[in-house]
């Protein structure tokens, strides 16, 4: 059986990610703030902590390689928005290294430290591991009330090129899925708003995403489906990127 970490798995596009790889057969080591996870199955592992702690970092690695082994794939969802919308010129420092130290940093770290352990691994179909960064629209669109977040997902996108590169010549892919509008608990605040957006005609597949459309894309990236395919972005937006006359 194949071992996937997965972060930020207690709710959102994280819990449906664990979802899916435990029904595909996977064993699922998951990290996530709360104190326990929902999740119960002799197939998955729960860490609870914190992804900007370098401490926290070690210890789900510790811990995935103690309870089942070889890490055979890696799934980077953790993520926060900020906890206020600010105008760009309002942002406070603050803000910005929370957001930072989780989305980028914490994602940049916890890869290469599972990087490390997946070069390792011997060669099984070509490959010796995968990874899949959970990234965001808002990599390449600007949202000047919450910039901080939109700095963060866009140096996600290039942790996904700078480890593709890297790790290429390990037989270990590295991509990146862009959710656009998903229904989750961090745009539950703005539902009325992307409602309106929605409605008037922004998306050509009129209708909000959900977390299980984006652990379909993770999981086709992950499992091996596209074995040629590395340092891609794949935009799960319902056509948002589309550029339309």
């Amino acid at each position: 059986m194949k071992h996937v970490i997965i972060s930020g798995c207690t709710r959102g596009i994280g819990a449906a990610c664990v979802r899916k790889f435990l029904d595909a057969g996977y064993l699922v080591t998951g990290m996530g703030r709360s104190e326990k996870s929902d999740f119960s199955s002799d197939n998955f592992n729960y860490v609870s902590g914190d992804l900007s702690s370098s401490e926290d970092r070690q210890r789900l690695v510790a811990s995935a390689l103690e309870k089942f082994g070889r890490i055979d794939a890696l799934v980077n969802v953790a993520g926060v928005a900020p906890l206020e919308r600010r105008d760009l010129l309002e942002m406070t420092e603050e803000s910005y290294d929370r957001v930072m130290d989780i989305n980028t940093k914490g994602t940049l770290f916890l890869t290469q430290a599972v990087a490390r352990e997946m070069i390792k691994n011997e060669t099984v179909g070509g490959t010796r591991g995968s990874i899949c960064n959970i990234s965001s629209l808002s990599a390449y669109t600007s949202s000047t009330s919450r910039g901080e977040y939109c700095i963060s997902k866009a140096g996600v996108s290039m942790i996904t090129k700078l480890f593709a590169d890297r790790l290429a010549e390990y037989g270990i892919p590295v991509n990146e899925v862009r959710p656009g509008i998903i229904a989750t608990d961090m745009t539950a605040k703005v539902k009325e708003k992307y409602d309106t957006l929605i409605g008037g005609g922004l998306l050509p597949i009129a209708r909000w995403g959900e977390p299980e459309d984006i652990a379909d894309a993770v999981y086709s990236l992950v499992s091996g489906a596209l074995p040629y395919v590395t340092g891609q972005s794949i935009d799960v937006d319902g056509g948002f990127h589309l550029r339309r006359l």
